[in-house]
This record gives structure tokens, sequence and C-alpha cells, in this order.
């Protein structure tokens, strides 16, 4: 018991450390983009519907999202690797800041068009497969590995928390300054994290990488990423688990309006209500999460919170009454923050340093293409047999996600 106790001390002050250094402003710049992000997030769709009344033209909006990931999303994680991961974060977002200005100021003069829209989510995204795939591989060299976990955690809690209380909200407001408004802060805020990646300096001491191979290409860095994560039998579990389970949320996002506004019957405030809960379940997963995985271990616990999220699923499929869908949806939030925090920290210590780029994009790509196959689905389903079958067509994908997780705890979990 000392042993564990001394252990859990030394993470918590390598947190602490990091946090006056390296992390902070790391922490910082995730943080800050994440605020001017939730204020294009929301604006966006409303501005699309401004700018054109065709359903699949203000859907293409959203398609831009999981796009790049499909078609660039290796090549982002085999750039990251080739490159010091400090310097293209700042770049990125340098680059992400110039062109939301340039289209705020489009917004502003009033040449907007849809056209222009679309090229903007989609360029966004595809230099975020890079930005995020480099981000995966840098924190590692900021943290110490036993502090890895609470490190994510503290990431995604403070991104959530910026995103969903602070800069949603404040959309109306934004927008009330002027249509432009949400696109120059969010201008401004990339530019802000940028300047907070490149102040990093020393604090991040990138992986040594093994010389290159005469004759390799980038086509080869992505296939040995895919061979990594093909090869560690609990990573490729993962991977299958995660993207089975994506689909299922894919069909339920999808369709959680008319399964709160219809089947429920609960309106728009019950829809708003879910929503919350949900956000108030993550934040508090996120609090948690780290001291769950060292109690019950990363294996278990990622067991349990796919048993608690498909509890909350079946919940939410069969009791017709809005205070169980909101239970439920904070249960769901709780147990996915959780099992998101470990999931990424398992990706990190499993991985070569020199690797987790190329493995990060590998999984991510992977797991993405669930999320958008899966919001088909959902409206497949709930067309053809009810608004509440997605929940529970989620809970079996959810099922089969764990069973397909069997087979790789029965690696040796760090």
């Amino acid at each position: 018991m000392a042993t564990v106790e001394a252990g859990e001390q030394g993470a918590e002050r390598a947190v602490s450390l990091a946090w006056r250094g390296g992390f902070g402003r790391l922490w910082g710049a995730a943080v800050v983009s994440r605020f001017g992000d939730a204020l294009r997030g929301a604006a966006l769709p409303l501005l699309a519907v401004s700018l054109t009344d065709s359903p699949v033209l203000v859907s293409l909006v959203t398609a831009c999202g999981f796009l790049p990931w499909l078609l660039f999303g290796l090549l982002g994680g085999a750039i990251a690797d080739r490159v010091d991961q400090r310097r293209a974060m700042w770049a990125v977002d340098v680059a992400r800041g110039v062109l939301m200005a340039a289209f705020a100021v489009a917004v502003w003069l009033g040449h907007a068009t849809i056209g222009l829209l679309l090229a903007l989510a989609f360029a966004l995204t595809t230099l975020q497969t890079l930005f995020d795939n480099a981000a995966t591989a840098l924190l590692p060299s900021v943290v110490a590995p036993e502090a890895l976990s609470r490190a994510n955690a503290r990431l995604m809690t403070g991104q959530e928390v910026m995103g969903r209380f602070v800069g949603a909200p404040l959309v109306p407001v934004a927008l009330g300054l002027g249509v432009a408004v949400p696109y120059a802060a969010d201008a401004v805020t990339y530019l802000a994290a940028a300047a907070l990646v490149a102040s990093l300096g020393g604090r991040a001491q990138a992986p040594q990488r093994e010389p290159r191979a005469p004759g390799s290409t980038i086509r080869r860095d992505m296939a040995e990423g895919i061979g990594v994560l093909w090869r560690d039998r609990l990573l490729r579990a993962l991977c299958v688990s995660t993207t089975l389970c994506n689909v299922g949320i894919g069909a339920l996002i999808a369709t959680l309006v008319l399964h709160v506004t219809g089947w429920l019957g609960a309106g728009d405030a019950g829809y708003a209500a879910v929503i919350t809960v949900y956000g108030i379940g993550s934040v508090a997963g996120g609090l948690m999460a780290a001291r769950v995985a060292e109690r019950l271990g990363r294996g278990p616990t990622i067991m349990v919170c796919g048993i608690a999220q498909i509890a909350a699923l079946l919940a939410l499929g069969t009791i017709r009454e809005l205070p169980a869908a909101v239970a439920a949806f904070g249960v769901f939030g709780l147990a996915g923050m959780v099992w998101n925090v470990t999931e990424v920290t398992m990706m990190q210590q499993r991985s070569p340093a020199e690797m987790l780029g190329r493995v990060s994009a590998a999984f991510r790509t992977l797991s993405t293409a669930g999320a958008p196959l899966g919001a088909l689905l959902g409206g497949v389903i709930a067309g053809a047999w009810g608004l509440n079958t997605p929940a529970l067509a989620a809970a079996a994908l959810f099922a089969c996600g764990l069973v397909a997780l069997v087979p790789g705890m029965r690696s040796p979990i760090n």
C-alpha cells in the first residue's frame, strides 16, 4: 500500500510541475482554441442556413468535419512524426488563424457563400489532422509517464468546460455584436494558441528518432503506423471496439433531437436538458478519470465504462420519461469521458515514441470512419422501426465493442 501511495504522490507532483511549465501552456492553448471553435461551430450552421435552403448543402458542412480525417488522417500522422511537433502545431494554428480572419472579413463584407463556407470547413479539418496527431505525440514529452492519465483528463475536461459551458452560451452575444464576430474571435484564439505553443521552446523534448532508411517514403511511414497498431493486440482490439462504439454514437447523435422531441415528447427544453446534463457528466468523468484508472487498472476501467454506457443506452431506448433520459445521458457522458481519457493514455504509453503520430493517426482514421456510417444507419433505422431504436442499436454495437475488447485484455496492460 505504501508503494501505491508513493506512486500516486509522484504522479501528482509530476503534473503540478508540468502545469507550471510546458503542460500549462499546452493546456492553455487547447482551452483557448476550444473556446473559439465553440463560437465558430455554433455559428456556422446558422450562417449556412442563411446562405442556402438546400438540406444537402447544409449537411455537407458537417460532412466536411469528417471527410478530411478519412482522406488525410494517415498523412497527418506521418508528417507529425517527421517534423518538430511543436513547430507543426503553432504553424498550423497560425494558418488556421489567417484563414478564419479572412473568412470573418468576407462575412463582414457580405461576400460569404456556401461554397466558401464548405471550403473553409474542409481546410480547417484538413489542418486539424496534422495538429491533433502532433499534439497527441507531443504530450508525453511534456509530462512524466506516470502523469499522462491526469494530463489527458485535464486537457479534455478543460476543453469540455470551455466549449460547452463558456463558448456555446456566448454565441448569441457574439452574433448580437455582429455576424462576423464569432469567426473573428476564433481567429484570435487560434493565434493566441499558436503563441502559447511556440513559447514551449525547450520545455518539449522531441523523442529520439532513428535515422530513416534510404528510400523511406510517406506511404511507407503510414503503412508502418498501421502495422504497429495491427500488431499490438491490445491497441488493435481497442481500435476495433472504439470504431463499433462510434458507429453507435453516430446513430444516436444524428437522431437524438428526434428521440427527445418526438419519442419522448419533451420539446426543445427537454433536448437542452439532455445535452446540458451530458456535458456535466463529461466534466465529472474528466475529473475522476485518472483516479478510476489508478484504482481499477486501465483495462477494467474501459470494460466498466462500456457496461455503464450500455446500461445508459438501454434506459434511454426503453424508458419513455424525460428524467430517465436526462440521467442516462449524464451517465453516458461521464463513462464516455473516462473511456476517452483511458484510451488515449493507453495508446500513448504502448506506442513507440517516434511513431506515436502515425499510430494515433491510424487509430483516429479508422475509428472516426464509424461516426458518419452510424449517422446514416441511425436515420434509416429510426425511420423504419421507431425513433427509440437508434439508442437500442447503439447499445448492441457497444456490446459488440466490449466483446471485441476481450482478446486484447489478455495482453499486459501498463
